[in-house]
């Protein structure tokens, strides 16, 4: 799991020649898929972009790279979906592999883009949000139309996705609960963020003012959700290509009791681990 947090963690702080930034699968085109329910895939390979259905037309959650716009378009209309069904796009959290192509998929869907009031500033500067002097986390900006809170309700056509603000990765990362069903029985999706540390400043100069209480807050409210549908922004955070490799057999590989717990245990052990070394860096000697 630690190799996850790593591969499937903003990196572009570390010297592009010892990442190769960005990672290619962030840009690779995949065909999309159905997941389960109403929920469709509609990313790259290596970063999630998602399609919920509904019968007033569609939400997209996330896009990805901006270089990937144009692969999840293609995505979106491989299904037999039209540009125009988008009605709104959500945003989990404020970076460039996540938020990058939301400018170009507003222009060309006319969609309303509804996000968290905590990453409004980095959305609408294109910016990664206490570095923004590195400019190659800088992303098209983009206007969000409407402000989601924890625990209200983005809804279209009688479908409703309720939030969890999960702050830390970003200061307004934002997950989303999904009621589903399969074979008759229903189950609880839930949109990761994130919580992983990545390129974030924890201490002594943070990244943003009280990112060290967000995580500890978004680690102790993860560990509330229920949830046995895990969709996460990274495919290797939730062993996407494994998954879908078994979506052909009896059982859908994507109900999986107890994932979210166990990647919130991974990333929260890995978050104090680099708070240690974060801390011991900046201390005096």
């Amino acid at each position: 799991m630690k190799k996850s947090l790593v591969t499937g963690a903003l990196i572009a702080l570390v010297p592009v020649a010892a990442w190769a930034w960005p990672p290619a699968n962030w840009t690779t085109p995949t065909k999309p898929f159905h997941v389960i329910d109403n929920v469709y895939y509609v990313g790259t390979e290596g970063i999630s972009a998602w399609i919920i259905k509904t019968p007033k037309g569609l939400i997209l959650l996330d896009v990805g790279m901006p270089d990937a716009a144009p692969l999840v378009e293609a995505n979106i209309t491989a299904l037999g979906f039209k540009l125009s069904d988008v009605k709104i796009l959500l945003n989990s959290h404020a970076h460039i592999d996540h938020a990058g192509g939301l400018a170009k998929l507003k222009a060309d869907t006319g969609a309303v883009l509804i996000a968290s009031e905590g990453d409004r500033y980095a959305l609408e500067k294109g910016v990664y949000e206490g570095s923004e002097d590195v400019h190659s986390l800088d992303f098209p900006a983009v206007k969000v139309d409407k402000v989601v809170g924890e625990g209200e309700t983005v809804e279209l056509g009688g479908v409703k996705l309720t939030a969890v603000l999960a702050p830390g990765h970003t200061r307004g990362c934002t997950g989303y609960s999904l009621p589903v069903t399969d074979h008759g029985v229903t189950h609880q999706a839930f949109f990761f963020c994130s919580a992983s540390v990545a390129a974030n400043r924890l201490t002594p100069n943070p990244q943003y003012p009280g990112i060290v209480g967000d995580y500890k807050r978004t680690f102790v409210r993860l560990k509330t959700i229920k949830a046995d549908v895990l969709l996460a922004p990274h495919a290797e955070q939730f062993d996407l290509v494994a998954k879908r490799a078994h979506l052909d057999g009896p059982a859908n590989p994507f109900i999986r009791e107890g994932e979210l717990a166990a990647l919130t245990q991974s990333m929260e052990a890995d978050f104090a681990v680099q708070l240690a070394k974060q801390s011991k860096a900046g201390s005096p000697r």
